[in-house]
Parts: C-alpha cells; sequence; structure tokens
C-alpha cells in the first residue's frame, strides 16, 4: 500500500527506488498475489461451508462493492481536480495532466463508457482488473468441485494464454483502440496462485538452501535488464530487454514477471519464518509492523484513499513551489503514509462497530 501511494503520487521523485526500478514485477504483483490469499481465507471456507450458489453470491456482493468503490474513486478524483482547476488559485491545467478533458468535454458519451467499465482511465485500473478478477472465481471454484484441481490449472493457463496473445482483451475508451492498462485474463495467473496457496492446492514449497540461491540468483540478475540506470549506460542490456519486453510485458503479465515475483514471494517468505514468527517482536519494531498490518489489512480503503491523497497532495506540493525538491517529496510522501494509517485505523474502528457494544454499567 505505502508503496502503491509512493507509485502514483504525480512527479514523486521516490518512485525512483520503489521496487519496479529494479526488477520485472513490482507493487502491483504484491497486490494481486495477497489479494488472492485474501479471498481464499475470505471467501473460500464460505463455498466450503455453504456450497457454490452461496458462495458465488458471496463473490458478487464484493464485485458490487468493489464497482461502486472504483465509480467513487473516479468522481472523487475528478471532482478534485475539477474544482481546482476552477478555483482560479491556481494556472496549471492538472484536469489535463490526468487526460480526464475527454471525460469532462463528452459526458453525455464518456458517463455511460465510465459506468460500464469501457472507459477505464490510466490511474483508474487496477480495480475494474481486480473485479473482472473476483467475477471468474465461481467458475475456478465449480471446476475444482466438478472436475479437480487439473480443471483449474487448466482454465487459469488457458486464459493467461489467451490475454498473452492479445485474443481476448477488454476496451479502455471509446475514440481510440487503447485497452484496459491490466489485462484480468492475464492477472488472474497471479491472483489464482495465491489463492491456490491458501487453499492447499498448491504445497507450501520446502525452504532449502538451494532454492534460496536460485531465487536471490533471478533478483539479482534482473536487475541489469530492469534498472534505468544500467539500461541508460549499456546499450546491449537495452537491446536484450527490448528484445524480451513481450515476457516482461506488465498488460498481459509476460512470463518473467510472474518468475521474478515468486522468487521474491520465496525468499520473503523464508526471511519472516513460520507463520511469521521473526515478525512476532516487541518494542518499536513491532508497533511498526503492527501498523503496516494494519494498513494492509484495509487494502480497499486505503488504495482508495492512496489515489485521492496523491492528487492533492502533489496539488499542494506543487502550488507551495516544492515541485521537484527534495524537501517537496518528502513533505508528500510522509503526509501521504501518514494519511494511509490514519484512514487504516479508522477505518477499522468503524468495522469493529463499537455501537454495538454495551456500555459498561458503573460499579455500584
Amino acid at each position: 500500500m505505502f508503496i502503491i501511494f509512493i507509485a502514483h503520487l504525480p512527479g514523486n521523485q521516490w518512485t525512483l527506488w520503489i521496487p519496479a526500478r529494479f526488477g520485472f514485477s513490482d507493487s502491483t504483483e504484491i497486490f494481486v498475489f495477497c489479494s488472492g490469499m485474501a479471498s481464499a481465507i475470505a471467501f473460500g471456507r464460505v463455498f466450503e461451508l455453504h456450497g457454490l450458489a452461496m458462495g458465488s453470491a458471496r463473490v458478487l456482493y464484493r464485485v458490487w462493492q468493489v464497482y461502486w468503490a472504483h465509480i467513487g474513486l473516479f468522481l472523487a478524483v475528478a471532482g478534485l481536480l475539477a474544482f481546482v482547476n476552477d478555483s482560479g488559485w491556481v494556472d496549471y491545467d492538472y484536469v489535463g495532466r490526468l487526460n480526464l478533458w475527454p471525460f469532462f468535454a463528452n459526458p453525455l458519451l464518456q458517463l455511460p463508457g465510465l459506468l460500464t467499465l469501457t472507459y477505464v482511465p490510466n490511474l483508474f485500473d487496477i480495480l475494474p482488473m481486480y473485479l473482472v478478477i473476483l467475477a471468474m472465481m465461481p467458475l475456478m471454484m465449480i471446476a475444482y468441485y466438478k472436475v479437480g484441481r487439473g480443471a483449474v490449472a487448466a482454465l487459469i493457463l488457458t486464459f493467461w494464454l489467451l490475454a498473452t496473445f492479445r485474443l481476448v482483451d477488454l476496451p479502455a475508451e471509446p475514440w481510440s483502440d487503447r485497452r484496459w492498462f491490466f489485462n484480468p485474463f492475464a492477472w488472474q495467473l497471479l491472483f489464482f496462485t495465491g489463492f491456490a496457496f491458501i487453499k492447499g492446492w498448491i504445497p507450501a514449497p520446502p525452504i532449502k538452501k538451494r532454492l534460496m540461491f536460485l531465487s536471490a540468483a533471478i533478483i539479482i540478475l534482473t536487475v541489469p535488464f530492469a534498472y534505468h540506470g544500467i539500461l541508460n549506460e549499456v546499450p546491449e542490456l537495452r537491446a536484450i530487454a527490448d528484445e524480451i519486453r513481450l515476457l516482461t510485458a506488465k498488460t498481459e503479465m509476460g512470463i518473467l514477471r510472474f518468475i521474478h515475483f515468486l522468487a521474491l514471494a520465496y525468499v520473503a517468505w523464508v526471511a519472516v519464518g513460520v507463520s511469521g514468527q521473526r515478525l512476532l517482536v516487541g518494542g518499536i519494531r513491532g508497533k511498526i509492523i503492527r501498523t503496516i498490518k494494519k494498513v494492509g489489512q484495509q487494502s480497499l480503503a486505503v488504495f482508495l484513499a492512496s489515489i485521492f491523497l496523491g492528487q492533492a497532495l502533489a496539488i499542494l506540493r506543487n502550488e507551495l513551489g516544492l515541485s521537484g525538491t527534495v524537501a517537496g517529496d518528502a513533505l508528500a510522501n510522509l503526509l501521504g503514509f501518514a494519511g494511509l494509517i490514519a484512514v487504516a485505523y479508522l477505518v477499522g474502528w468503524f468495522k469493529s462497530e463499537p455501537w454495538r457494544k454495551l456500555k459498561q454499567e458503573p460499579a455500584s
């Protein structure tokens, strides 16, 4: 969530140090993989206890929530930028920076496109991808219960291959041939991999030195083909990176992105210990870990806040004359982090429904 905020803060120099700059995979893979794991916990049990129909209904309800979260996020950000543009306080075209003038120029055409997900601006492309993948979950569960894990694997690979060769795609705007930046039929490969680990369809890999060395080697050897500083200085590596672009494509979840992410995930999984025991610590480090955990538990609300805060804080930084400065980026990023943490704790408090708890009567 913190890395996603950094990546979505316009003109943020901190983006030079996020994982995407040093490898094929980035925070999007982490988000989708963890979402698959969380979905197995949240919805998998419903399928087991109440059957396919009730499990599908539960998933449909979540799709409904994510859909309206997407619509609300777009309207909130578009409204913010329109207000700032029309306020007379600024000289910069913030609406144009997000390429939202087509929406304001012809809302009669673009509003139906927004509601039908045939108009998906670039900043708003993660949630549509996520809700389409969620909608695929009942199909995967039907395949599992009627046939078995092999059928699920076949469906996952079939969808991924269709997306890889651009045989299935979704339009992102009605006036051009631009497609969704994240093809959900490709990204479901990563989502259902996380899902399968939690469900036990894929066994946990053994902790072995050779797997650690292999994973570390994949991560290290990837850096020269991903880090811009190296690519700009070594034309030969740039040429190789261009040649393998199909294998590292973000839209279609290139196979090298998938392999790179699995290597990162394996190293992280080994590092935290069995059941994450190395994260169960006290002191300041424990407080930081618990705070990060709280942010991760409220990922949808925090993600929505991160996109809105990214735009709002970029405007504040720019209007204070701090754009492109170390101090300006530090101010915007740290305020953003504080905002994400505040949202996580506030949403967690609301979800605990404190008004339902009986107030303890004072002792006589």
